[in-house]
């Protein structure tokens, strides 16, 4: 009989004096807090630089030697305490922007859904300025106590690396990511196993496991297909981000949307306002709407009011060829029954997402669907909005 190969991952033992170290490096304070972020470079800066400034995974490959020795070395000792003082006096939210202008606000929650995150280089989960102002979004909100959640998808492959072959050519690799060496933990339920989703695709379902990454006092939900419940098309759903065909691109955006708005339902969160960052995610809102007319048995047009007044929309890209669109067949592939739930037809639910709602053969696009389900919307600059607003001025 064959035996399975079983696979272990060796660990160094921490120290009790240097617990402190770990809760330090699951939460990304120390991407902008530059005295934290010191402590790591102070334990060893070619293992720092080595593993792409990521202190979890430093913290598994460093030399149990070196460990020892910085027990009995008080100077580091006194950093480490000082450091793990800092993090837990900015977890405290009592002191934020945020209790002292709003004392009266509890319990309010926002949530921020955007494709892409760029917050730190160990977490390849961004490919450009989107996802940076994504990053910045959560660092800004963490530091005025913005009671925020962010929503987005986890990527096996992260982004793609560049290099030259033997001829020259520039070439593209993507890199496995490995999750459980990086500054991100799965978000559990009460029997402390993997909290996951399900969202419906044609003649399926589809799961989603929930991971969660610490940002100061922000928490950012991520979405993962690549579990063994899933067939190897549908665990392949997270594997790039931006990868792939349309259809491919309309899973993901499916996911994002109505997934993402499943899984703070799922953690127990009911936001106030959803900010949709470019329309990626602008699926959501018709989730929003679906699940308020089965909760307080509404039509459609009752549960979009309350969706619009509670929706928030950022447009990036004033060119058309940036913006999503959707062939009529691919969204009747994907949406027939969907739609049939909000108690729309086909030529209202298409005209969600289109200029013309009556041009049958217009294709559906996100931005278009993003701005009719927004009370907000907004741009990145005075002369981006100008332009944006000549853009979509039909809408």
């Amino acid at each position: 009989m064959t035996r399975p190969i079983l696979s272990y991952t060796v660990a160094p033992s921490i120290p009790q004096e240097l617990q402190c170290l770990q809760a330090i490096a699951y939460n990304l304070l120390w991407v902008w807090d530059h005295e934290l972020m010191e402590l790591f470079m102070r334990i060893d800066l070619d293992l720092w630089e080595q593993t792409n400034h990521n202190p979890v995974q430093m913290l598994g490959m460093i030399k149990q030697e070196r460990l020892n020795t910085l027990v009995r070395d008080d100077a580091f000792l006194v950093q480490a305490e000082r450091a793990c003082r800092r993090l837990s006096d900015y977890q405290d939210a009592g002191s934020s922007w945020f209790h002292k202008t709003h004392s009266k606000s509890k319990n309010e929650c926002f949530a921020y859904f955007s494709a892409e995150f760029g917050i730190t280089e160990c977490l390849q989960n961004y490919s450009g300025g989107l996802g940076i102002l994504s990053g910045d979004h959560l660092k800004a909100a963490s530091d005025l106590g913005l009671p925020l959640v962010g929503v987005g998808l986890l990527y096996q492959q992260g982004f793609f690396r560049q290099y030259l072959n033997a001829d020259g050519w520039q070439q593209e690799k993507y890199p496995e990511n490995n999750f459980y060496g990086l500054p991100l933990k799965p978000a559990l339920d009460i029997e402390g196993k993997p909290r996951t989703i399900s969202v419906d695709f044609p003649g399926r379902q589809i799961t989603a496991q929930i991971w969660q990454v610490q940002v100061g006092r922000v928490t950012l939900n991520l979405l993962d297909t690549n579990i063994s419940q899933n067939s190897q098309e549908d665990q392949d759903i997270t594997d790039q981000l931006y990868g792939g065909d349309r259809e491919m691109r309309m899973k993901q955006e499916i996911l994002l949307g109505i997934g993402g708005y499943r899984a703070l339902k799922a953690l127990g969160l009911k936001p106030a306002v959803y900010h949709l960052n470019e329309g990626h995610s602008s699926f959501l809102t018709l989730e929003h709407c679906r699940d308020l007319m089965h909760e307080q048995h509404i039509t459609f047009a009752e549960a979009r009011e309350q969706t619009i007044a509670s929706t928030v929309f950022t447009t990036h890209t004033p060119v058309p060829a940036g913006n999503d669109y959707f062939d009529p067949n691919l969204m009747e592939k994907y949406f027939n029954r969907y739609y049939n739930e909000l108690g729309l037809s086909a030529i209202e639910f298409h005209g969600l997402g289109r200029e013309n709602p009556n041009n049958a053969a217009e294709s559906f696009c996100m931005t278009i669907l993003a701005f009719k389900m927004s009370g907000h919307s907004n741009g990145v600059s005075k002369l981006h909005g100008k332009v944006s607003r000549e853009m979509w001025k039909n809408v």
